[in-house]
């Protein structure tokens, strides 16, 4: 796929699903974006009990319509993010995406200098986007945000074998797997063997959030970076919406923080995954993940 491509916009009526507080930031085509909203409505390579991470991407984009500004005498009042700004970020929302475009996808887009923001989908279409960002700039630094580290070998191609599906193209010594907290002993093997370093949320709490994040950015440094957030790293009494809580878990802000650190150094992509709208209580989870996307794209700076 050709840089500086232009892809159609696949999302129908977008102006009434994208929120009003970025539309004076969304434009219609990639080739004048920054960031570019990718839904990934597939969860055909999950082996959850829980379904409906298909429906994710349509339900963050209907959070985002609804929690992202107030309406008060006429006007639409933006809500600002706690740190950074949305104000010079050009967005384009190109739609929904079957895992079968999505590498051609985000090849053109690397290409092209844009930060593609996927939303899953089950995690397994982060082993594309790594490959294919990885046959564009070779290998990157991974912060890998998941309960789980997703580190099976002996099953390969679906949701619990993303890190090894996409081996080749990760930096295991500027990489980290954080939150960690559901993790068979095959996983922790083959972690230890490539020198992934492996964060409980035990070991966050220990070293202090403010410290920890501090390592992240030690950890990461020297290499193009990319995040990976299944939203089963936050604790489920914050995220209940997702495919497989896992008690224990990471504070909704602490989360945050970690991230907006992250991309203030600057990334070449990110996910969210793992959001199941039928399990969720009172939007909890999918309001979450708009405060995370909007959080990440206000703080982000070109990538190094």
């Amino acid at each position: 796929m050709s840089c500086g491509h232009i892809y159609r916009n696949n999302a129908p009526n977008i102006d009434l699903v994208m929120a009003k507080f970025l539309r004076s930031n969304h434009i219609h085509s990639s080739q004048d974006a920054d960031v570019a909203l990718i839904g990934v409505p597939d969860e055909s390579k999950s082996l959850a009990l829980r379904k409906g991470t298909n429906k994710a991407p349509d339900v963050i984009r209907k959070a985002y319509n609804d929690m992202g500004y107030f309406e008060r005498n006429g006007r639409v009042i933006p809500i600002m993010p706690m740190r950074g700004t949305l104000l010079n970020k050009r967005i384009v929302d190109l739609g929904d995406f079957t895992r079968d475009q999505l590498y051609d996808l985000i090849v053109g887009l690397v290409r092209s200098n844009k930060i593609p923001i996927v939303i899953g989908g089950d995690h397994s279409i982060t082993t594309i986007i790594l490959n294919a960002i990885g046959s564009c700039l070779g290998k990157v630094g991974l912060l890998y945000f998941d309960a789980h580290p997703d580190f099976v070998a002996s099953t390969r191609d679906y949701y619990g074998s993303v890190i090894t599906d996409s081996a080749r193209v990760i930096e295991f010594k500027h990489s980290m797997l954080i939150g960690t907290r559901a993790a068979e002993q095959e996983e922790l093997e083959n972690a230890r063997d490539v020198g992934l370093e492996v964060s409980s949320p035990l070991d966050i709490l220990e070293l202090g959030i403010v410290n920890f994040a501090n390592k992240i950015v030690k950890k990461s440094s020297g290499i193009r970076r990319y995040i990976s957030i299944d939203l089963d790293s936050i604790d489920p009494a914050s995220a209940p919406g997702v495919s497989i809580p896992s008690a224990g878990g990471l504070s909704s802000i602490d989360l945050i923080y970690l991230l907006k650190r992250v991309a203030s150094m600057g990334i070449i992509g990110m996910d969210v995954v793992e959001l199941s709208p039928d399990y969720d209580l009172n939007n909890l989870t999918s309001n979450l993940a708009v405060r995370i996307l909007t959080e990440c794209i206000a703080s982000l700076e070109p990538s190094s």
